[in-house]
């Protein structure tokens, strides 16, 4: 994942402090995004296109996915409003047939739900696996990722959860032809 950070440049004067956990002044009279080396690039009004704009409100939104500010231009004084958030880079999934598409973790969810169906496991339990599964494909900082890969990791978190989801998700995804490669799976299990 690329994280975007936006901070508020403290008031006239004064330095940013890192030490401070990023804390700003609320009278902040425009935003920088940091980057690298701490190059500042100030955030224009839309109206007049100066850089002298304060935020005058802060609060989340999108559930707090998102922050909505409400800045002032201290030139026009006109309001206007900025969202801060996250940004991802979209992961693709390189198919079994070299085909790609999008990822969709709804496909990872469908399949962890059908290898646990009628165990004891709660869909508490089952989100946090998806969870978990879902921060090691983004933290790898890649842009494609084969379902090899994905189907690995499954298996590798059911086989910590539940034993027989693990093998009911495991006989699906491998594709057992016989009783034999079942077997040596499950004698996996049992050592």
């Amino acid at each position: 994942m690329i994280y975007t950070w936006i901070v508020q440049r403290i008031s006239a004067g004064g330095d940013w402090d890192a030490s401070k956990g990023g804390t700003v002044a609320k009278s902040a009279p425009a935003a920088v995004c940091l980057q690298a080396e701490k190059e500042v690039l100030l955030m224009k009004c839309p109206y007049c296109g100066k850089d002298n704009t304060r935020v005058i409100d802060s609060r989340p939104a999108d559930d707090g996915g998102s922050i909505r500010r409400r800045r002032e231009c201290d030139v026009c004084g006109r309001r206007f409003t900025t969202y801060e958030k996250v940004e991802t880079i979209p992961v693709i999934v390189i198919k079994k047939d070299n085909n790609r598409e999008t990822y969709d973790r709804s496909k990872i969810e469908a399949g962890v739900i059908r290898a646990c169906h009628k165990r004891p496991i709660s869909a508490g339990q089952v989100g946090a696996l998806v969870d978990e599964i879902e921060a090691v494909i983004f933290n790898k900082e890649v842009r494609e990722i084969s379902t090899s890969e994905i189907g690995e990791l499954v298996m590798e978190k059911l086989k910590k959860l539940d034993s027989v989801a693990y093998v009911r998700f495991a006989s699906v995804y491998r594709e057992f032809k016989d009783v034999n490669t079942f077997m040596a799976e499950l004698k996996k299990i049992v050592e």
